[in-house]
């Protein structure tokens, strides 16, 4: 539009060149250990992004020699930084052309369901359910809106609830969370929320919600300034007929009601004693500094993480050595840990039959013995934006299923409150083995490592339908909806 209209933006000149480019600048910032004010510290820094040094230059459409030169001259950019796209942009800027209204030309809307556990907003009812024992759901197959937001909205009016406390790494303008918290808040509950004022991008609309929150007489902490909490938990404390009892929430996603839309993520609901009790001395640690000194269950980043995820990997290699089966599978979004992929290598020379979902980045390659790869690595780019983390180890007949926030790098494992919790029911289990095991057989969508480093498709036997995992789980999901009598939500 412009760029047809420069005549008008420039009368009586010659326009001799047009040409579209597109600076990205160093976001990164640090915030020293010493600042006094770490909200102040943040906004100043968030100022001085703006005139970060210029990383990289994307240039589009006609461009001439000189035209590059003044480009790079004026920014103080190398050869190396000049990116040259034949093509948009900005893609995201097609957003525009997929809201057009025209459904002949798109696919048909996927309406979430209700598991079953959630129907009723009760919150007497809501609870007595997750007594009974935990719910796993799966998003955007089972309904975001439905289940955690409702839990939240239902604790914070729910008269039983004495504490609130959740985190927030990255949330939408429009989710409930944390207007949930003010209502808690302002009915005179104890409510405490963890604001990350780090989670990049996401910075200016957290430091809102903070004030928005503190004027409400909510109990805002805001971490460290070296180490982010990108863990998603919300902990609800309620008075019942036989004392206090504590309900949990925790995920592998965002807080989001946007994304929740169209990311791959789970949330586990339980009222275990053990879970809970972690989960509560957590937040006592992030609101009050005094390290735990130990968790029962839960396996929480920078502490105990780390080195229980390696004893776990080299337990699975101790069994293949003595002869026993021994597997494990891990979806993750980035797999890049240098001592991680070390150990699943040795697990897999043992014998370990090693699977890798990795979204994203994966630093460990398949390495071909025999002819055949050792491991299985994959990744897929699909309707939905596969973003949940999950861990299955499996050594001589005995299980251990995790699931949580962190990604196998060292920036998760050594500089981020993460946590990872145990899935010990048996039915949760068998949902996620099925879902991984799913995904590695996609071939609709999928790619597979190759030992070169090459990706390649993977492609159905020929004269088949190729097998779309995010179809067959959303058919999963209505047949689970119809099975329980369970509707959809309006959102």
């Amino acid at each position: 539009m412009i760029r047809h209209f420069l005549p008008l933006l420039f009368p009586m000149m010659e326009i001799v060149e047009c040409t579209i480019f597109r600076v990205t600048r160093d976001a990164d910032f640090a915030v020293s250990d010493e600042a006094d004010d770490l909200l102040e510290a943040v906004e100043l820094e968030l100022r001085r992004r703006r005139f970060g040094e210029p990383v990289r230059v994307e240039v589009s459409g006609s461009y001439s020699a000189h035209m590059l030169e003044e480009l790079k001259s004026g920014l103080d950019v190398g050869d190396d930084q000049i990116y040259l796209v034949p093509g948009l942009l900005d893609l995201s800027k097609l957003d525009e052309l997929a809201a057009l209204d025209r459904p002949e030309l798109k696919e048909g809307q996927w309406v979430p369901v209700v598991p079953a556990r959630f129907v009723s907003e009760d919150g007497d009812a809501l609870f007595a359910e997750l007594k009974k024992g935990p719910v796993l759901v799966h998003h955007p197959y089972d309904s975001f809106a439905r289940t955690f937001e409702s839990f939240v909205r239902t604790a914070a009016r729910d008269p039983r609830t004495v504490a609130v406390k959740t985190t927030v790494y990255r949330t939408s303008e429009d989710s409930p969370h944390v207007p949930a918290l003010i209502d808690a808040a302002e009915e005179g509950k104890q409510a405490v929320c963890l604001v990350e004022l780090k989670a990049r991008f996401d910075e200016r609309r957290n430091i809102e919600w903070s004030r928005a929150l503190e004027s409400a007489g909510v109990h805002v902490v805001y971490g460290f300034p070296s180490l982010k909490i990108h863990a998603k938990a919300t902990l609800v404390v309620r008075r019942e007929a036989d004392g206090l009892r504590r309900y949990a929430h925790v995920g592998t996603g965002n807080y989001n009601a946007v994304t929740a839309r169209l990311y791959e993520d789970f949330s586990l609901f339980t009222g275990d004693p053990e879970i809970t009790a972690d989960l509560a001395e957590l937040f006592n640690y992030l609101t009050g500094f005094g390290r735990p000194q130990a968790f029962r269950k839960l396996l929480v980043a920078p502490f105990t993480m780390r080195p229980a995820l390696v004893e776990h990997i080299r337990s699975c290699a101790a069994a293949a050595r003595a002869g026993k089966e021994a597997r494990i599978r891990i979806k993750i979004n980035h797999l890049a840990d240098e001592e991680i992929v070390t150990e699943l290598y040795a697990a897999a020379d043992a014998g370990v039959d090693v699977e890798i979902f990795a979204r994203t980045t994966c630093t460990l390659w398949p390495r071909k013995t025999g002819g055949k790869e050792d491991i299985r690595v994959r990744t897929l780019l699909g309707r939905f934006f596969e973003h949940s983390r999950f861990f299955i180890f499996e050594a001589d007949g005995e299980s251990t299923y995790l699931l949580g926030s962190a990604d196998l790098m060292p920036r998760n494992l050594d500089h981020r409150i993460e946590i990872l919790v145990p899935i010990e029911d048996a039915r949760s289990q068998r949902e996620l083995a099925r879902t991984f095991d799913s995904i590695m057989e996609d071939t609709r969508w999928s790619w597979a490592l190759r030992a070169d480093g090459t990706w390649q498709r993977v492609r159905g036997k020929k004269g088949r339908a190729g097998q779309n995992i995010h179809g067959a789980l959303m058919r999963r999901a209505r047949a689970r909806a119809r099975r329980a009598g369970a509707g959809s939500p309006s959102r």
